[in-house]
């Protein structure tokens, strides 16, 4: 019998909106109900893709260079790890996807959607996440979060008018993509976002069961 194909889950957000923090505990809730799970993270996620993330994260460089990069890590991410995996059966719980590079490149440096669009449909033109949790904080929460947390990238140290532009763009994607894009407001307790996130989950199972 041929495996049900499993499910594509990603998490956006700000640098300081709090989603590393569920990332083990969604995959703590997901084993719990019997699904296996792989998780995985953007830039990364192979070989190849971490070897990127460090340049990426620590050189500077061209706009041009940073977003085809961006997209060469995923290229091999996708081929290499999330479409096996998904094909296995295994859901995937990715730590940032397209998403993210129409809201840091595409807005935050304002290259504009329609270069990371042609990427995009090259890169992986039949694939999107089943479910996007978009954790949403105010700038002011993110940065104050992450000035306690560890030594910034070079993402991480930009000003705030690149954090409101990328805030903004993710917010642009949440209203064209609702249906698929839920946003979390991050700035609450854990215990309350981790009780809509449990929600959301088991409302997920129900569907991948059903369908």
């Amino acid at each position: 019998m041929a495996h049900k194909t499993g499910m594509f889950l990603t998490l956006e957000g700000l640098d300081g909106a709090g989603k590393s923090t569920h990332v083990p505990w969604l995959v703590q809730e997901l084993s719990r109900r019997d699904i296996n799970v792989l998780n995985t993270r953007e830039p990364g996620g192979t070989q190849l893709g971490e070897q990127l993330r460090q340049i990426l994260l620590n050189q500077p460089m061209t706009l041009k260079a940073e977003t085809l990069l961006m997209f060469a890590a995923r290229a091999e991410h996708v081929e290499a790890v999330i479409k096996p995996a998904l094909a296995r059966g295994q859901w995937v719980l990715c730590d940032r996807f397209t998403d993210a590079t129409f809201a840091y490149q595409g807005g935050g440096r304002q290259l504009g959607g329609g270069a990371v669009n042609v990427l995009e449909e090259w890169v992986h033109p039949d694939l999107q996440p089943d479910c996007t949790w978009f954790f949403d904080v105010p700038l002011s929460v993110a940065r104050d979060r992450l000035a306690r947390s560890r030594d910034l990238d070079r993402f991480e140290k930009e000003g705030a008018d690149f954090f409101e532009r990328t805030r903004a763009a993710y917010h642009e994607r949440a209203r064209q993509f609702p249906a698929r894009i839920r946003v979390v407001d991050s700035a609450r307790a854990i215990t309350d976002i981790q009780t809509e996130l449990a929600e959301q989950v088991d409302e997920l199972l129900t569907r991948w069961r059903s369908g």
